[in-house]
């Protein structure tokens, strides 16, 4: 049986398409599968509407030998996965009588008031042929189908049903027909360049890892503040591709220098923990136009207290001068949105906070700065 080499993720369900919910099911999946040496060439959300689905469904059939749906498996009318895929397959559907009593009895072990109700029979339709997976941590079994050499995969929406029973299928049945080439990725980012600067930098080595053995393949964006650049290489063993990317990380690194920041994905505010506490310092801040952010993005790592000392949002002038000292003169003659303000904020902050420290204790000339924004 040919391995399974390409997938496609569905999420199903209308509440993905508004602003309201974010899809974060197939983030989960791709990283699964990348592991098994699968790419996941094509994602997609569907509402729950039959035709509209199936559409989908037989797109992604047409591209790729493992289709993943998650979610739309529920008890109510409009969970319309199980239909949806099976008259896409032209397979019958039966109630899986097992199905029925093992939610039959977790209702009856959790104390709900009355029996089942009715309609979470719908739960137990399975198409024909599909092998049920067992959820352990809720109603809606997953179904595992299998169509010529391709997998169709149904699992719940809820994350925590989905990921053990992915993790199970990643482990067993899943690691059995995958390619066995594993996909490792590494992710560099990258400070004071703009995105086609960095590009240009780094065509020669694109053009080099193109033809290397393993290939290495890259990618680039732009995000808020940095560039980030994606590495993958396949090979037989997750040695071999990590040997190879280690090697490109390194070339990466020879032509951008201090640029790259992180070499292993890190956010830039963990990367600024770990230098704080490596020097043996801790940090004040004072903040004015930015309202506590700078201070959020910090304190948003865990363990950050380990650094982070205490932080002062003063919006108004009177909280400058105030709280920080500033003096009403420098705010008349420079404004309160200059460099001359922000220097006096960053050294009231200073003033008033034990950061003068470093791993020999208090330091009385030698100071980390101060930020403020």
């Amino acid at each position: 049986m040919r391995p399974l080499t390409r997938a496609a993720i569905i999420a199903v369900g209308s509440e993905l398409l508004t602003p309201l919910r974010i899809d974060t099911n197939s983030l989960f999946v791709t990283g699964q599968l990348n592991a098994l040496g699968i790419d996941v060439v094509m994602k997609g959300v569907a509402g729950d509407d039959r035709e509209e689905l199936a559409q989908l469904f037989r797109a992604a059939l047409a591209r790729a030998d493992l289709v993943v749906f998650t979610g739309g498996l529920g008890p109510t009318d409009d969970d319309v996965t199980r239909e949806a895929v099976a008259a896409t397959l032209g397979r019958q559907m039966s109630e899986d009588v097992a199905i029925t009593e093992r939610m039959r009895a977790r209702f009856a072990a959790r104390g709900y008031k009355g029996p089942m109700p009715e309609i979470n029979r719908r739960q137990a339709m399975v198409p024909a042929d599909a092998v049920v997976i067992e959820n352990s941590r809720g109603s809606a079994p997953g179904l595992w189908l299998e169509e010529g050499d391709s997998v169709v995969l149904l699992l719940p929406g809820p994350p925590r049903e989905l990921h053990p029973m992915l993790e199970a299928l990643v482990n067993g049945p899943l690691k059995h027909r995958a390619a066995g080439a594993p996909l490792i990725r590494r992710v560099l980012k990258i400070a004071g360049r703009i995105e086609s600067q960095t590009e240009e930098v780094l065509q020669p080595l694109y053009r080099e890892w193109e033809q290397a053995t393993p290939r290495i393949s890259a990618t680039i964006l732009a995000t808020l503040g940095q560039i980030e650049l994606h590495l993958s290489a396949r090979a037989p063993s997750a040695e071999m591709a990590g040997t190879a990317l280690e090697a490109a990380v390194r070339q990466v690194c020879a032509v951008l220098g201090d640029d790259v920041f992180t070499t292993s994905g890190e956010a830039m505010e963990a990367v600024v923990g770990e230098l704080l506490v490596s020097r043996g310092y801790r940090i004040a801040l004072a903040e004015s136009c930015t309202g506590g952010l700078v201070t959020s993005r910090l304190t948003d790592v865990p363990g950050s207290s380990r650094y982070v000392e205490r932080a002062v949002v003063v919006y108004a002038n009177e909280a400058k001068v105030d709280l920080l000292g500033v003096p009403p003169a420098l705010i008349d003659a420079h404004g309160a949105v200059s460099e001359p303000v922000a220097v006096a904020m960053a050294e009231g902050a200073r003033a008033r906070a034990a950061v003068a420290m470093s791993a020999n204790g208090p330091q009385t000339h030698r100071s980390p700065p101060s930020v403020q924004r």
